[in-house]
């Protein structure tokens, strides 16, 4: 209780690079970099307040749409952010905050909740069969993900990039956007409806509202609305510095993308996850970093693909970078080897963490 009550205090605290992000852009004039600082740091928060929000508005339309609510708005920051990087035509970006949204989840946020979990409770148990679904869709949208990028490699590799990309990989991208949705559309009946027993476990996030008085409905739907909306204003100042502060900082576009974008728009989400295995909740804790995961991969990813159509300069496809490609497909395959027997331990923390401390590298030592 001490520890939900001291991360809820920390972002709180983190609100005041909201205002200190404002003066810095229109009273100071601050530099790119500095902006770009300040304002990943102020949307940690936001993102916080919007799953706070839609936490609390679950609990009033019951658990049916309570549990549509929170996986329509679970990744709403990473999806506003994304948008704004559309509109700058930064393509590289969006798919960089992708890749890191989908290998952060599963190797990172699960990994840290597995290591710590671990350290407490000697094993940890979780639903096999709802763990192995996830794994499967993870499979099933790294296959959504990886495909258009190996076509275009096989067919286009000879021939430079983006206009080779665009010749083809357009239509199919569209194409297979309409597949992962529809799965993505299954797989909620699937978990709401006709095999809501094996979500049972894992009920609302760590039960720290129970005893409190929840929010009424038009306040949490206000909160919501807000927050999103600052962070719509964030992301923009965000999206504005990223190619200068990459730059300066020593950094490519991909790696501020997989690594930074990405960690920022799942920073509250991650630490519920965390927080949950830490009162020997894995169920939960593996279905916030797989769900999300899968939310990203299945829904956000092509969701953008349609947007780009209409926000964008030009169309987005999903042809990813090799780098990125060995990097879902690595990630899915190894989180399904540990969903595989129901039960974790915090030697498997250590490895998924050592995954993704190896892809980290490899993205910062990518050639610009």
């Amino acid at each position: 209780m001490a520890l939900k009550l001291k991360a809820d205090q920390v972002l709180l605290l983190l609100l005041v690079f909201v205002p200190i992000t404002l003066v810095l852009e229109y009273v100071v004039h601050a530099s790119a970099t500095t902006l770009f600082l300040t304002s990943a740091v102020a949307i940690v928060p936001l993102a916080g307040i919007m799953g706070k929000s839609t936490e609390m508005l679950a609990e009033h339309v019951g658990a049916g749409l309570g549990g549509l609510l929170n996986a329509t708005f679970g990744n709403a920051a990473e999806l506003i952010i994304a948008i704004f990087a559309l509109r700058a035509g930064l393509h590289d970006l969006v798919k960089a905050s992708l890749t890191g949204s989908i290998i952060g989840n599963i190797l990172l946020i699960f990994g840290l909740s597995a290591l710590l979990g671990g350290l407490k409770f000697r094993k940890q148990v979780f639903n096999r069969t709802a763990a192995k679904l996830g794994s499967t869709l993870l499979l099933l949208s790294a296959v959504g993900l990886v495909i258009p990028s190996l076509l275009h490699y096989l067919r286009d590799g000879a021939e430079s990039g983006a206009a080779a990309a665009g010749a083809g990989s357009g239509s199919l991208s569209l194409e297979i956007s309409v597949v992962l949705i529809v799965c993505y559309i299954l797989s909620l009946v699937f978990a709401l409806r006709t095999h809501a027993d094996l979500y049972q476990g894992t009920g609302h996030a760590d039960g720290e509202t129970h005893g409190a008085p929840a929010w009424s409905k038009g306040k949490s739907f206000a909160v919501l609305v807000g927050a999103a909306a600052v962070v719509g204003w964030m992301s923009e100042i965000l999206v504005g510095g990223a190619e200068e502060a990459a730059h300066s900082l020593g950094m490519t576009e991909v790696f501020v993308g997989v690594i930074v974008v990405a960690l920022v728009g799942n920073a509250a989400e991650h630490s519920t996850a965390v927080l949950v295995a830490l009162r020997n909740k894995m169920d939960l804790s593996i279905q916030i970093a797989v769900g999300s995961s899968l939310q990203i991969a299945l829904l956000i990813a092509p969701l953008l693909v349609f947007l780009s159509y209409a926000v964008g300069p030009a169309p987005i496809d999903l042809v990813f970078s090799p780098l990125e490609v060995v990097a879902v497909a690595v990630s899915v395959l190894v989180v399904g080897q540990i969903a595989d027997d129901g039960q974790t331990h915090w030697m498997e923390g250590v490895l998924l963490l050592a995954v993704y401390v190896v892809l980290g590298l490899a993205f910062f030592n990518l050639p610009g």
